[in-house]
């Protein structure tokens, strides 16, 4: 039998270890190092574990004593091991662990932020009898729709958003191609005079690029834990006139910051005294099981509400809404969103639709936000002891990190061991984040159990890096 292939179990006063040796044209001994910090992330050894004696290994491997001692001494070399004299090896835990590209492809998502998908199948059930209904009642939305969705749509979006935007009419709303499309038509509205828009000092790619698209300065503001400071937009509003104010107020990306009801009153304050429109992005503000008021219930006039479907169930689903302060604004958007997209998705727009109106939406939702609970609660344990933020129903999470770590060489290593994450330079809004930061994804990992493997990894880098005395610096 090739080495590589072959599966070995020794028991006794040591761990019941099966390595598997992946096929490589490297060295056996960095073969078996391999496979040892492959399962302590994965958890089929834990730290403190005894390991089997380089003789017994090599015997059951068949392979030269000289070469269990070589991989021993690698894995010490990671920090994946002790050694205590005549007691053996012991696992320390701590190790980076190497995986393979194939590996990566299948078992790591990207680290863009997308929900994640409800266990037991319930989103492609739901997708797979939704469009069945669709077909069986003419399928109209194989048809050209109207640009900024039709009266129904429109109808059954505000009877919706009525919920936490009281007073909300259909001519004011707008359905886009996601939100990042509503975003866009938005600023294509407000940007673009040359005057600056202002955001938190980490805040959206998104914003980051259309600000630079059309050529609006972007101005970073003080945060605090719950967001943007009042008293920051009125000390940029009172030397500079802003073309907009840009806010998260639920689950901040990337800091997980979210505003309460007191914050949301002052921000809309200070935007009417001084006259400042708000761009409220609020794709996780529906996560909650009691979400607060949008700041488009507290400053209706001038506050540009967009929201999105595919941050709240799946990204497959292209559909958002934005709720703009009047009908003639509505109107301008409608037009933007007819030469940028031509209309919204027809399938997927009468797909959504018909779930708002069937209370399957809030069911899918319920589900997205138990399954990213699960997940975020497990991966706050795993980083216990480190600077984390996080909401109890949202799907990314903030790491703040210890001087002297790089977020982007740090964020480059996780990447390559198949760890979701973005470091903070992605989401700066000035020309030097204020803090080394790496933002976590949750929701695009396949599994529960994969969150709990990537955020091992992690973990083990994290000590790891602090170990080599910040040499990520």
């Amino acid at each position: 039998m090739n080495i590589y292939e072959k599966a070995i179990q020794i028991k006794g006063d040591a761990v019941t270890w099966n390595p598997q040796l992946a096929t490589s044209a490297g060295p056996i001994y960095r073969a078996i190092a391999d496979a040892l910090a492959r399962d302590v992330a994965n958890g089929r050894i834990a730290a403190g574990d005894r390991l089997p004696s380089q003789r017994e290994l090599a015997q059951a491997l068949g392979v030269d004593l000289t070469t269990v001692t070589r991989a021993y001494a690698e894995a010490a070399r990671r920090g994946l091991i002790d050694s205590d004299g005549r007691r053996g090896s012991f696992v320390r835990g701590t190790a980076v662990v190497p995986i393979a590209p194939a590996a990566l492809a299948s078992e790591a998502a990207s680290g863009m932020n997308m929900p994640p998908e409800p266990e037991g199948g319930q989103l492609q059930r739901a997708i797979m009898s939704g469009i069945q209904a669709l077909f069986d009642g003419g399928a109209p939305s194989l048809h050209y729709q109207p640009s900024g969705g039709s009266e129904a749509d429109r109808a059954a979006v505000s009877r919706f958003l009525a919920r936490t935007i009281p007073g909300i009419i259909p001519d004011e709303l707008v359905v886009t191609a996601g939100a990042q499309n509503g975003l866009h038509a938005v600023c294509g509205l407000l940007l673009g005079g040359g005057k600056p828009v202002a955001a938190g000092c980490f805040t959206y790619p998104g914003l980051i690029a259309l600000a630079r698209r059309f050529g609006a300065p972007l101005l970073p503001l003080e945060v605090d834990g719950e967001g943007i400071l009042p008293d920051a937009i009125e000390r940029v509003a009172s030397r500079t006139s802003l073309a907009a104010l840009y806010v998260i107020p639920t689950n901040d990306n990337p800091t997980t910051a979210t505003m309460s009801l007191r914050r949301r009153e002052d921000i809309a304050d200070v935007a009417r005294r001084f006259g400042i429109p708000i761009i409220e992005d609020d794709p996780y503000g529906r996560l909650p099981d009691d979400p607060l008021p949008p700041i488009a219930a507290l400053a209706p006039e001038r506050t540009w509400h967009v929201t999105s479907v595919s941050k709240i169930l799946s990204p497959s689903l292209r559909v958002g809404f934005v709720r703009a302060p009047d009908v003639r604004g509505a109107a301008r958007l409608a037009g933007d969103i007819h030469e940028t997209a031509i209309m919204p998705p027809p399938l997927n727009l009468a797909l959504v639709t018909r779930w708002l109106a069937d209370g399957t939406f809030v069911r899918l939702v319920a589900a997205v936000r138990a399954e990213a609970a699960a997940r975020s609660a497990a991966a706050a344990k795993i980083l216990a002891g480190t600077d984390l933020r996080h909401r109890p129903e949202g799907y990314h999470l903030w790491l703040k990190l210890d001087a002297g770590l790089a977020a982007a060489d740090l964020a480059a290593q996780a990447v390559a061991s198949g760890i979701p994450v973005a470091p903070g330079s992605s989401f700066c809004a000035g020309a030097e984040p204020p803090y080394q930061g790496l933002r976590i994804s949750l929701g695009g990992s396949r599994s529960r159990d994969a969150v709990l493997r990537e955020t091992r990894r992690l973990d083990a880098l994290l000590i790891q890096a602090a170990r080599r005395g910040h040499a990520f610096v």
